[in-house]
């Protein structure tokens, strides 16, 4: 059963950690920006890709520190993301995190993570978060495809569209949740 609660995290408030500089660490940056582009983000590693190097060209406030990881690094930091091919490592950072009461994710090793980064669909404002409990990334990544699809573009305009209506609204919570509900009914 997956008892898992999903929030969606202002991460651009936030300062994130990411150990790694390998295609995982890239694909977890990737992940964050494409997401939350003005995230503070630190990344450490002993070696790191030239397409983490390039994406970094384009967000400023993105910091790479070529170096191996020690626990200094999580020093203000409030979220982490591990990445890297050494099971030792990616097992000491996690300890260290539990430590200091930093949320982390490994990736690939649901028993060391504390949040799991799901699969995204966005379209517009509209953003669906996908979680197969750790067990699956692969099938979360295809069901985001499937959905991404079906989804119509123009979703973005209901939304506006809503929010306007929603604006307008009088009356306290119940009765504008109430017309909100007999609006969007349509939608079933």
């Amino acid at each position: 059963m997956n008892t898992l609660f999903p929030i969606f995290i202002k991460l651009e408030q936030l300062h994130l950690l990411i150990v790694g500089g390998g295609y995982v660490g890239l694909e977890k940056l990737t992940a964050v920006l494409a997401n939350s582009p003005q995230t503070h983000v630190t990344l450490v590693a002993p070696e790191i890709r030239n397409e983490i190097r390039e994406l970094v060209a384009l967000h400023p406030a993105v910091e790479l520190i070529q170096k191996v990881y020690e626990t200094t690094d999580l020093e203000n930091k409030d979220l982490v993301v591990v990445g890297t091919n050494n099971k030792t490592v990616n097992s000491q950072v996690q300890q260290d995190c539990k430590v200091r009461r930093i949320l982390v994710n490994v990736a690939d090793t649901p028993d060391l993570c504390d949040f799991y980064l799901s699969s995204v669909v966005k379209k517009g404002d509209l953003k669906i978060a996908i979680s197969t409990n750790g067990k699956s990334p692969t099938f979360a990544k295809r069901f985001r495809e499937v959905l991404e699809e079906i989804l119509p573009e123009s979703l973005q305009e209901t939304l506006d569209n809503l929010q306007r209506i929603r604006n307008k609204l009088k009356g306290d919570f119940q009765e504008k949740l109430e017309k909100l509900n007999e609006i969007t009914k349509a939608m079933k």
